[in-house]
Parts: C-alpha cells; sequence; structure tokens
C-alpha cells in the first residue's frame, strides 16, 4: 500500500522513471495564486514545525490557529488540514499581496505541486518504493508553459529534500495508526487517550517537549546525553523523537530501550 503526499488530486499522471513534465508558476500566469484560495489540503508534521519557524509562534498557535483536523480516509487516526480565512474566497491565511507570506516554509503539498510522491514500505527495514505522479487541476495553467522537469529537477529547484526525508518517516507512523493500536478502547477516535498522546507527539512539539521534560520520562528510557541535548534545543529533532516514542508505545518496538532503572511504564 502506497502512502500519498499531497493535496487531494485532480487528473493524476503516473511518470516513468526520466520522464519530464512541463510546468511553471509565477505572476503572469492567468491563474496565479488560484490554487491559494479554497484548498483542501492535508498538513504533515514537519509542516508544522516549519510553520512554526516562519512565524516565530509556538506549535499550540499553529493548530489551534492555521489549522482543522478532520478523520479523513483514515478512520483510525485523524488528519490535520490546513484552515482557509473566513473571506468570501476562503483563501490561505499566508496568501498576502505580495504571495505567499511563508513562502520559504510553505507546507509540503504547496511546494510539491504539480508533482506527488508516494511512498510504500516493505519488509522490516527501511526498504521502500517510491512512484511520482503529475497532477493536473484543470483551473492551473502552470502546465501549458514551457519548463521542463524531471522529478529529480523538481525535487531540488523547490527544495523538497528535507520534507521527503521527514515524510518517510512518517510513513511509518501512519501505517501503526491505520492497523488501528487502539482497539475498541477510548470511545470515539478523537476521544482516545491513547490516541491524543500520539497525535501530541506528532505535531504538538512544544507540548510534547514539556512532556519530556517536565515529567519522569527522561528517567524511563536510554537515552544518550547527546541525543537529549538535540531534542531539547532543536524541533525536528524533537518531532524525530516523538516518532520514536510512538512507535514504542503503540507497538513496544523501534530504537528507544527502556532505562534499567526505569520507574515504571509510560
Amino acid at each position: 500500500m502506497y502512502q500519498q503526499f499531497s493535496s487531494p488530486s485532480g487528473q493524476i499522471k503516473p511518470l516513468k522513471e526520466g520522464e519530464q513534465f512541463s510546468f511553471a508558476c509565477h505572476k503572469d500566469v492567468p491563474c496565479f495564486t488560484n490554487c491559494c484560495r479554497n484548498a483542501d489540503m492535508y498538513l504533515y508534521p514537519y509542516d508544522i514545525v516549519r510553520l512554526k519557524s516562519s512565524l516565530k509562534i509556538s506549535s499550540d498557535q499553529v493548530l489551534d490557529q492555521y489549522t482543522t483536523v478532520a478523520v479523513r480516509d483514515n478512520p483510525y487516526f485523524p488528519h490535520v488540514m490546513l484552515k482557509m480565512s473566513d473571506k468570501p474566497d476562503k483563501r490561505c491565511r499566508f496568501l498576502k499581496e505580495h504571495g505567499c507570506a511563508v513562502y520559504a516554509d510553505r507546507p509540503f503539498s504547496c511546494r510539491a505541486y504539480p508533482m506527488e510522491r508516494a511512498v510504500s514500505r516493505y519488509g522490516k527495514g527501511q526498504n521502500r518504493d517510491i512512484l511520482y505522479f503529475v497532477n493536473h487541476h484543470p483551473y492551473c495553467k502552470g502546465h501549458f508553459e514551457n519548463t521542463q522537469w524531471t522529478p529529480e529537477t523538481w525535487i531540488a529547484d523547490q527544495e523538497m529534500d528535507s520534507f521527503n526525508a521527514m515524510n518517510d518517516l512518517w510513513v511509518d507512523i501512519d501505517s501503526i495508526f491505520r492497523n488501528n493500536p487502539w482497539g475498541d478502547a477510548g470511545g470515539p477516535v478523537l476521544e482516545n487517550k491513547a490516541l491524543k498522546m500520539a497525535f501530541m507527539a506528532c505535531y504538538n512539539v512544544d507540548q510534547f517537549r514539556r512532556f519530556v521534560f517536565e515529567s519522569s520520562f527522561l528517567a524511563r528510557f536510554d537515552i544518550p546525553p547527546e541525543r537529549i541535548q538535540r531534542i531539547k534545543e532543536d524541533d525536528t529533532e524533537l518531532m524525530v523523537f516523538g516518532f520514536d516514542w510512538v512507535t514504542f508505545f503503540l507497538t513496544n518496538e523501534g530504537p528507544l530501550a527502556k532505562s534499567p532503572k526505569s520507574p515504571g511504564d509510560i
């Protein structure tokens, strides 16, 4: 099964290895910024980290002010969606007169369009198959521009390497969620206590940092001091650590190990 990374799709065409596609987006394209209105777009954990940094606010504030949570194709875990403004055209809250106010840290689905990337993990290792597609919405005139791209040149141009690396890690966590690790306990999916803990660790790095450093958490795991320092200072490192903890929390597997002197279970 492939985990696809993009916004909900238009017309999709698979890209063969080395195949080129035409696309350009600039102020002279007649549809410029139309895609920034009434968008139905997923946000991934790394998107929240980047937006938090760009806006210089907490992850709590990013989630409260700029996102909404909805159960979509996965009935066992909610998706975080970008919240549009209340203006009649339902424009993105980051769309300003000059364009995107968070362009350098814009979410993955924005920077990836029109290319979609699908990832499948197989085996117990880190083996992955990756497929690419071109996504063509009828309103987008950028497809009729003459600039040619391959998946590799588009990824480099849009600076997607770090997003791809983090989203590959998210595939592993999403796969756990899709297998319903909560069972029948805890009531409706959005009220499940274990789910709320997992959601916090994945999406709310500031709340997760408080959980890690203001409780007995660190005493319960065998964590190298250098990693403790990294997760204290770096949001991306903390997000990845959160993924590791969710894996341990829900499957009792992964890179985290309990400390021999652990005072109890988490």
